[in-house]
């Protein structure tokens, strides 16, 4: 079946609440667990007020904190037999990074949460799992 499953998450509750059903269909199929956090790109321009965070401590702080959460979810994951390796980056959108990150690892599977919206609600919110499943080759399993 699935031997490599990308976990995208982004600190929602939803996504939360997707961690462990992601571990226990990794530990039911054997696969690997790949965590996944796209993280903000730096907001400001080069040239604005000084008065801003830094570019360099911008990055740090962030990836810091994505950090500190894949480190639980593969603490979690490790406790429950399954192999586990976060990753980060950063993209143009979370749902680009997200598919790019799962080309780039040899995924075969994305297992994502979803807030279920649907008609004006979901297409106004525009939502990155219905981006992910709308530009993805590889196959994506919703956690509701």
């Amino acid at each position: 079946m699935f031997k490599h499953i990308l976990l995208p998450i982004d600190g929602s509750e939803l996504s939360r609440k997707a961690i462990p059903a992601a571990i226990i269909f990794a530990r039911q199929t054997a696969a690997k667990l790949t965590p996944y956090i796209c993280v903000d790109k730096y907001p400001f321009s080069q040239g604005s007020d000084s008065s801003h965070e830094t570019q360099n401590s911008f990055k740090a702080r962030v990836e810091a904190r994505a950090r500190d959460e894949l480190a639980k979810i593969e603490s979690n994951a490790s406790l429950a037999g399954v192999p586990c390796v976060g990753m980060i980056s950063t993209a143009n959108a979370p749902y680009l990074g997200i598919i790019q990150t799962a080309e780039e690892m040899g995924c075969d599977v994305i297992f994502m949460a979803s807030h279920g919206r649907s008609g004006l609600s979901g297409l106004i919110l525009g939502s990155e799992t219905q981006k992910v499943l709308t530009h993805s080759t590889i196959p994506v399993l919703v956690f509701r």
